[in-house]
């Protein structure tokens, strides 16, 4: 019985996650204003009113997407800290972090930077204090690292980290072969780390 229930479980979040990664592709290539239910519900095999069983409307699910990236970044700026000790340490392992979710995430970092406006108010409340905690994070290393630097100084700082972080997977989507990943991996690195602490 309790497997049964784990089985269903399992089978509503497999459905779930693929239902955001659809609607974060086509939300992407198209904007959310030219994507419908229709549309996403067809990349996932089920009916468009089906999605209603998920979702209350399209733009809950635009907030689901965006929610659930902002907690993943600061649940995984948290695991950094609380994996590393130095300083130096965790700057390169929070750059490597987010480099990689970069690369993995493009469609989404896309979909935020065009659609954030389409949120319900409350919606984009969450996702600008989860985001502010994130950019906290960063700024905890930083002034670690430099503490002789004013605070919005590290925050211009770590901003701009993610403008050349976040933009560079857009234009390398075209050669994306397991070398090409790994180089622009060590190029994005090395760039955010110089531009840090410059």
């Amino acid at each position: 019985m309790t497997s049964g229930v784990t089985d269903r479980e399992r089978a509503k979040a497999d459905r779930h996650a693929s239902i955001l990664h659809a609607a974060a592709v086509l939300f992407a290539e198209r904007g959310f204003s030219g994507v419908s239910l229709e549309d996403i519900g067809g990349a996932v095999g089920i009916s468009g009113p089906a999605l209603y069983r998920h979702f209350a409307n399209k733009q809950a699910l635009l907030g689901a997407i965006l929610i659930e990236v902002s907690e993943r970044l600061l649940a995984g700026g948290h695991a950094v800290i609380a994996e590393h000790t130095a300083a130096g340490e965790r700057l390169d392992a929070l750059i490597a972090f987010h480099v990689e979710f970069a690369l993995r995430d493009a469609d989404v970092i896309r979909v935020q930077d065009r659609d954030l406006a389409s949120l319900s108010d409350d919606d984009r409340h969450t996702v600008r204090r989860l985001q502010r905690e994130y950019v906290e994070v960063w700024i905890g290393i930083l002034a670690a690292l430099h503490p002789e630097r004013e605070g919005d100084e590290l925050r211009v700082r770590a901003h701009a980290c993610f403008g050349l972080i976040n933009s560079t997977p857009h234009s390398v989507r075209a050669q994306r072969s397991n070398q090409a990943d790994r180089d622009v991996r060590g190029i994005l690195h090395s760039m955010a780390r110089a531009a840090l602490t410059a």
